[in-house]
């Protein structure tokens, strides 16, 4: 009797080390400490963001996740994080929403090929997503999206959409500079998503890259506090020029902290190049400044702030704890 197939929909993250290989022959004990470390931070998140790890072979990783959005959150603190602690080891992420067949806790078929295809056209300290995952995260994430057109996998029938996920430069990994791989999307048309045509050429990914990270909705996102704090800067000598001229009392520092902070919880998981800091979502940071600093414009004596502040400490720890798999 033939032993029935089970198969289940998910999203499907696949991450393998650049130049492994290269990396063990320079150094193999100091390259096995460093696959250590980061199979560590791929283990701490891919459990905090609800996924399972389907299977570890040599450098590279499969994991699944039920919640698209959890997978992808995944991915870019993954990368975030590692690069954050500078490890000589740098990964490429795939990420796909596809049907797969449960081999024991291993997962095989075409949904994991394409995940494991997406991972070896990124870039090293990158992110690749699917068509279908980028339906199911442009409008859930405030992240940067880059269309790099229709690619042909490896091995694969057909052209697929992909896009690119926002994160900053490449970073190679150190141990395994002994040659450059190319960029596999240097010649890519770059679509940005405001209804301009596509910019063919080797320079137009670089070009956006280096610019703006494009959300969905074609609002541009500033990749540094440089042009943020400009911007700022000239809204706060605008509003000081007319608050002194009007000489009805100093209120233009009111305007300009709603401003800011505005402009903070649109743009903090770009502008802090993390999510989280501290264990803490980054928003949560930009409210918290918003309220202390509340309370030293209107200070009579009494620091109000830090029970607001405490109590939104309090309920994202309690969020975290109770969301963590059991």
């Amino acid at each position: 009797m033939t032993e029935r197939i089970t198969r289940k929909l998910t999203t499907i993250l696949a991450a393998d080390a650049e130049q492994f290989s290269t990396a063990m022959t320079a150094d193999e004990v100091g390259t096995f400490t460093e696959l250590q470390a980061a199979r560590d931070v791929f283990f701490k998140l891919i459990s905090r963001h609800g996924g399972r790890v389907a299977n570890t072979a040599g450098d590279g990783l499969i994991a699944d996740f039920p919640s698209v959005v959890e997978a992808v959150q995944c991915a870019i603190e993954v990368q975030q994080e590692l690069a954050a602690k500078d490890t000589a080891l740098s990964f490429r992420i795939g990420v796909h929403l596809g049907d797969v067949i449960c081999d024991g806790e291993d997962l095989i078929g075409e949904g994991v090929n394409l995940a494991a295809r997406l991972q070896t056209m990124a870039e090293p300290g990158g992110v690749l997503i699917s068509q279908q995952v980028y339906d199911h995260v442009k409008n859930k994430l405030t992240i940067g999206f880059e269309y790099l057109g229709d690619r042909r996998p490896r091995n694969m029938p057909e052209d697929i959409p992909v896009y690119r996920i926002a994160l900053g430069a490449p970073r190679r990994s150190k141990t395994a500079q002994v040659w450059q791989d190319p960029d596999p999307f240097s010649d890519a048309p770059t679509r940005v998503f405001d209804g301009a045509p596509p910019q063919a050429g080797p320079s137009s990914g670089r070009r956006a890259r280096a610019l703006f990270a494009r959300n969905c909705d074609g609002r541009q996102r500033p990749l540094s506090f440089g042009r943020a704090g400009a911007t700022l800067a000239l809204i706060a000598a605008g509003l000081f020029i007319v608050d002194i001229s009007t000489g009805r009392g100093f209120w233009s520092h009111w305007v300009l902290l709603v401003v800011a902070a505005q402009y903070g919880l649109r743009n903090a998981d770009l502008l802090f190049g993390r999510s989280e800091i501290l264990s803490l979502p980054v928003k949560l940071w930009v409210i918290a400044a918003f309220l202390l600093c509340i309370n030293l414009f209107s200070w009579s004596g009494y620091a109000w702030s830090m029970w607001p502040i405490g109590a939104l400490v309090i309920a994202s720890l309690a969020r975290r704890i109770s969301s963590q798999p059991e």
